[in-house]
């Protein structure tokens, strides 16, 4: 299964304007309004990259480690590296965990220590030459989306335009009230990061005028080194869809339960369907899934959720994702509970799945 890798400096320049976002997304529109079902290859069975989540939780050392999994990852053939946020661990939370088994569990041990995703990433930036940068994903009620789109333009300066921006409008109550933001108005506030990064990464001067966010006449720099990949993640409901379709470049999908792909197979079909009724070309989307490795000593059974179950498992159920449409999946091992007792082993496990899926 051979890998290529799409240097930063080959995605092409920044198309310019307040329409940033939009304009870069739909560059590959065709001059007609063709039927949803148009032009659409059947992309099953596909070559899939592989990507690898960077270690972020607690018993990792954040300068040895975070270097080490990033020259490691880069050197062994991973196309990416990604990072994910959790600002805090509620003891009391105002709602409980939504993905326990059963519903209603406390959060997790794994997310009571999360390092500052940016910051991990810029420093996986500065000791590699040419994996993708990705966050998978930032939660956008947490930022100001003014300072988010500047620090984003920096790293992607510092990597020489190899970042790969996820969002997602996130989930936690708790998280999203102690960034000073309305969980009510999560979706509104991804919204509106996605138009402050269109106008702050447009040409000067920038005027932008939102909910949030006031510029008035003013010179915003640095630019991103090229053309930032605007990824969104979430579920299939259909304003993620609507979303995606019209403004992203593609989906960060997690799949959930017995029927994980065929569910997220579903909904990547409906984005695709959209994106072209919308006028743009669906071949250009990339899907990206996060597989957030559960490894069980004894066989998962048949009701398993993907990705949690044996290392046998857990490479049979990377090799199905290519058959769902996938384009990219990133092995996560942060959410393994009890932990690695070292990041090393966290990442000879990483590349272990790699080589046993490259073998296949």
């Amino acid at each position: 299964m051979p890998y290529s890798v799409q240097r930063g400096h080959e995605r092409g320049k920044p198309t310019g304007g307040r329409d940033y976002l939009v304009a870069h997304t739909t560059q590959y529109a065709v001059e007609t309004r063709p039927n949803a079902s148009a032009g659409l290859t059947n992309r099953k069975e596909q070559e899939l990259k592989l990507g690898l989540r960077i270690p972020q939780r607690d018993k990792v050392n954040l300068r040895l480690d975070v270097t080490e999994v990033a020259q490691t990852a880069e050197n062994n053939g991973f196309e990416s590296l990604w990072v994910y946020e959790r600002s805090l661990y509620p003891l009391t939370p105002e709602e409980p965990y939504p993905y326990s088994d059963p519903p209603g569990g406390d959060w997790p041990s794994y997310y009571r220590q999360t390092a500052d995703p940016l910051s991990v990433l810029a420093a996986a930036a500065m000791v590699t030459s040419h994996v993708r940068l990705g966050t998978s994903v930032l939660i956008a009620a947490q930022h100001i989306p003014f300072q988010l789109a500047k620090t984003i333009a920096t790293i992607d300066q510092i990597s020489e335009g190899r970042f790969v921006a996820g969002f997602g409008a996130g989930w936690s109550k708790d998280e999203i009230r102690a960034a000073g933001a309305d969980p009510k108005f999560r979706g509104r506030y991804l919204d509106e990061t996605l138009d402050v990064l269109a106008a702050a990464w447009g040409p000067d001067p920038v005027s932008y005028q939102g909910r949030r966010t006031i510029v008035n006449n003013a010179i915003v720099a640095p630019k991103p080194a090229s053309r930032v990949p605007v990824l969104i993640g979430g579920g299939g409901t259909p304003r993620t869809i609507e979303r995606i379709a019209s403004r992203a470049d593609g989906w960060l999908s997690i799949p959930f339960g017995s029927k994980g792909f065929q569910e997220i197979e579903s909904t990547w079909n409906k984005i695709r369907e959209r994106a072209v009724e919308l006028g743009r070309s669906a071949e250009h989307l990339e899907h990206i899934v996060c597989a957030n490795i559960t490894l069980t000593s004894e066989l998962a059974g048949a009701e398993r959720t993907p990705f949690v179950g044996t290392l046998d498992q857990i490479v049979e159920d990377v090799v199905a994702a290519s058959k769902v449409g996938v384009d990219e999946l990133i092995i996560d091992l942060n959410l393994q509970d009890p932990w690695f007792t070292e990041s090393r082993k966290m990442l000879d496990t990483a590349l272990e799945i790699f080589h046993r899926v490259n073998k296949r």
